[in-house]
């Protein structure tokens, strides 16, 4: 069990694929034939591919996708976004340019141009059953973007020279106008879309106002009531209900602290204010009076009776005067509360009142801002658009872009020479000979005694004379088993100079197993692929069953110099 295992670890061993580059380059050396015509072969036949392949010319321009109708499209937009982005004038982000661009590959807009060079190529005698439009575009047209630009680079390749330009002509003609009809649909689309809106609109604005009038005559309501005061153009304002209601409490209050504020003088002194017009004879009565008592005053003592009598009669004066000017304002309060009554609304008629008219006014505002829309988007639609801007012809370019011909055949020289070694290397793996010395090793179920250089046979008397000496010095006879096909002259020289060196043991040179096996010991001579892998594991398996002593095996090395 032990000699099985060993057997089959020593066998993947030797099948080991993981070759150092000594060992690979040693094996494309022994298949140079092969490796070298398969690497020549290759070399001529992409030389020839190179030299035979039409030339491939290309030509380009460059257009600018965006629109440089800012004017129009920029107030749209500001005014209303989802109607400028209907109307296709919000491009310029980047997804909006990548989608134009795939939009520009689509077959909707180059599909006439794919036609048309099917046509031409068709009437030059050119097989196209299997022409494909997307082939087609893949192949022969590049659409990209300059990056972080909305420059647009299309270059178009044809083996054809003559077809190049007037297929980028009808392409470039065919983006213009694709340019102005996307942006005229869009306009078209919009103003349809307004005028529908504006019908609608417009019935839903008249009802509302109707609703928000006819609650306000019901009620006894203005236009303004619940909402805040607004100048007029003569800088006056005008007044609501609710605005008078305001003005008539605060007169009521205002009489109310009047009153108050004349009971609290009482005759004591006038009061000043107000001054009323029903009073303006006592109020003149009065200043006589003052004047008369200053000017005695000014003669007599205050003990004087004319002085009292003209003091008493004052007081008397003010106090009927401050009494009078209660009685008026009593009945300036009750025209005033009268007022501020017929003027009162209950709370939820002003709040709804309030309601309608907002949305009266809402209606109102948004169907001024549709229809100034409208008339924007009309002058746009009947102003003339200008095409996205070309900013280069298209252009031929001086030499063809392909085939890269040195490109060719130094690809195909190296798929060649990558070919050439990896069936090298598969033929000499399958030849079954082992050329590897640490193969041997692996194979061989004795360890190596020495290396015998196949160029410097001379040397070899020595090496036998120590082999005599050393692991054979205490044997009678030596089998000396050559394994594989071992060269004759080699292997006898082997003889010899064991002969020379055993003097009288007995040396039995023989590859049959059965020949040597009554030897005190064994030597097996090998050379660099002078033996098959199957042959070295024969061979182990027999070496085991016979029994006999290894003292080792001898390499014929041929790298070894003399």
């Amino acid at each position: 069990m032990s000699s099985m295992t060993t057997d089959n670890q020593l066998h993947s061993q030797a099948n080991n694929d993981d070759i150092d580059l000594k060992e690979v380059f040693a094996a494309l050396l022994r298949q140079k034939f092969l490796f070298g015509g398969l690497s020549i072969a290759a070399l001529i036949v992409s030389t020839f591919y190179a030299q035979t392949r039409k030339p491939v010319w290309e030509g380009s321009f460059q257009i600018v996708l965006e629109n440089k109708d800012g004017d129009a499209g920029g107030r749209l937009a500001q005014l209303a976004p989802m109607l400028s982005n209907l109307a296709g004038l919000g491009a310029g982000s980047k997804s909006s340019l990548r989608t134009e661009v795939k939009v520009l590959q689509s077959p909707s807009v180059l599909k006439p141009i794919y036609d048309f060079v099917k046509t031409n190529k068709s009437n030059a005698g050119i097989d196209i059953s299997k022409w494909s439009y997307q082939k087609w575009l893949n192949k022969n047209v590049s659409i990209k973007l300059f990056k972080g630009t909305s420059v647009l680079n299309l270059a178009y390749r044809d083996s054809d020279q003559d077809l190049i330009i007037p297929v980028l002509e009808q392409i470039s003609e065919t983006y213009q106008a694709y340019s102005g009809r996307d942006r005229q649909r869009g306009l078209t689309q919009a103003v349809t879309y307004l005028d529908e809106q504006i019908d609608k609109l417009q019935q839903r604005s008249n009802q509302s106002m109707r609703n928000s009038q006819n609650y306000a005559l019901n009620n006894g309501l203005g236009l303004q009531d619940g909402l805040p005061a607004q100048s007029t153009g003569g800088g006056t304002q005008q007044l609501s209900v609710e605005r008078s209601r305001e003005i008539a409490r605060n007169k009521v209050n205002s009489i109310r602290q009047q009153i108050a504020a004349a009971r609290s003088v009482g005759g004591a002194r006038l009061f000043q204010a107000p001054q009323l017009k029903a009073n303006a004879e006592l109020y003149s009565e009065l200043q006589k009076l003052e004047a008369k008592l200053n000017e005695r005053s000014a003669l007599l003592t205050p003990q004087d009776q004319s002085i009292q009598a003209l003091n008493l009669q004052r007081k008397s004066l003010i106090a009927y005067i401050n009494q009078q000017t209660i009685d008026l304002l009593q009945g300036e309060l009750l025209t005033a509360e009268a007022e501020l009554a017929s003027l009162t609304r209950p709370r939820d008629v002003v709040l709804k009142h309030r309601e309608l008219v907002r949305v009266a006014l809402r209606d109102e505002k948004i169907l001024s801002e549709m229809e100034a829309q409208l008339q924007s988007m009309r002058l746009d639609q009947a102003r003339q658009t200008d095409p996205w801007e070309l900013i280069s012809n298209p252009t031929l370019m001086d030499k063809p872009v392909a085939p890269r011909k040195m490109r060719i055949v130094v690809m195909g020289t190296f798929a060649g020479i990558l070919l050439g070694g990896m069936v090298a290397l598969i033929r000499d793996r399958r030849s079954g000979l082992v050329f590897s010395e640490d193969e041997l090793k692996a194979l061989l179920p004795c360890p190596i005694l020495e290396r015998l250089p196949v160029r410097a046979p001379e040397r070899w008397q020595s090496t036998a004379e120590l082999l005599v000496n050393g692991p054979l010095a205490n044997v009678e006879s030596v089998g000396l088993i050559p394994v594989g096909a071992i060269p004759i002259d080699q292997l006898e020289n082997i003889q010899t100079c064991l002969k020379l060196s055993l003097g009288a043991k007995t040396l039995v040179v023989t590859d049959d197993l059965l020949a040597s096996r009554g030897c005190s010991t064994q030597i097996l001579v090998v050379a660099p692929g002078a033996a098959q892998r199957q042959q070295l594991q024969q061979l182990r398996k027999q070496l085991a069953l016979q029994g006999t002593h290894l003292s080792g095996w001898l390499l014929l090395d041929p790298s070894l110099e003399g």
